[in-house]
């Protein structure tokens, strides 16, 4: 193991990852620009399907060398329920209540989340200056989320941030299960099963009486679409995939840290959003938590 993690053969992962977090960043900002035209269901639906028509382009590359074990599909099940059935869900309904900015600081919890979650179920080790950087880190997002007022763009982000924190629960049970699955098949083969289940999960869920099927198309809203399905879960969903197979879950989930930073940049530059002193200092104690969880 020690071997692995030392010259180029360290890079490749570590490459992927930060890749991905650049990418998930941006998938805040292709969201708000989708939400304007779009219900998030349908959006979200749109998003699992074009993924899923990517992933058959290359559907035979990616069920190679599969290495199936009895009972795998119950933890399959169970990392596709976690993301993207349900992260989806409170992400999307997150990012209706609040700014792309304050949710993408929110996800700066999932490291931490991982951290105590692996500790307890892959048994790597926890220490107490990690549960203090916990602490620290769970106050920033109270201090942030009370720091908030309500605004056009954000009306009510108490509760969206809140929605945000639950999808970073749920990103945490799908990290943990998708470690314990990246050793017998191929990462971008979990992404592609992701994508599949997710449409057939959303499909139904477009015909509840709260969702609005679109009546016009707005080429913006569904270049987003697009994006979200093409670039995000078949290039983000496949880097950080890859990524975890080589590197312990925890330590992966330290590159989510870099989520609050580009996505704050990508909102202020893209949606013209504003951050706050509050704000600022807020999301400053976050990382603060953050960096002496992982240190």
């Amino acid at each position: 193991m020690t071997s692995l993690f030392s010259g180029k053969r360290l890079s490749l992962p570590i490459l992927a990852l930060v890749t991905a977090m650049v990418l998930w960043s941006s998938s805040f900002i292709a969201l708000k620009i989708a939400f304007r035209a779009y219900d998030p269901m349908f959006v979200i639906f749109g998003r699992m399907l074009v993924g899923s028509l990517c992933f058959l382009l290359i559907g035979k590359r990616i069920t190679r060398s599969l290495k199936y074990q009895k009972g795998d599909y119950k933890l399959i099940l169970f990392m596709a329920f976690c993301e993207p059935c349900l992260y989806f869900i409170f992400e999307a309904k997150a990012i209706e209540n609040t700014t792309a900015s304050q949710a993408g600081i929110i996800t700066a919890m999932l490291p931490i989340l991982v951290m105590i979650t692996a500790g307890l179920f892959l048994k790597e080790r926890v220490s107490r200056r990690a549960y203090l950087g916990a602490l620290t880190a769970v106050t920033g997002v109270l201090w942030l989320t009370f720091a908030s007022s309500p605004s056009s763009d954000a009306p009510n982000p108490m509760l969206g941030n809140f929605l945000e924190f639950l999808a970073m629960v749920c990103a945490t049970g799908y990290t943990i299960a998708l470690k314990s699955l990246t050793n017998r098949y191929s990462p971008f083969f979990l992404t592609a099963i992701q994508a599949l289940l997710g449409t057939i999960f959303y499909f139904p869920l477009l015909f509840l009486p709260s969702t609005q099927l679109p009546r016009h198309f707005d080429s913006t809203s569904a270049m987003a679409i697009v994006y979200l399905g093409a670039v995000i879960t078949l290039g983000a969903y496949g880097l950080y995939n890859y990524g975890i197979k080589y590197v312990p879950a925890n330590k992966g989930a330290i590159y989510v840290n870099l989520i609050p930073i580009f996505s704050v940049i990508l909102g202020c530059l893209i949606l013209d959003e504003s951050f706050s002193i509050y704000q600022f200092f807020a999301g400053s104690l976050i990382l603060t938590g953050v960096y002496l969880s992982q240190k």
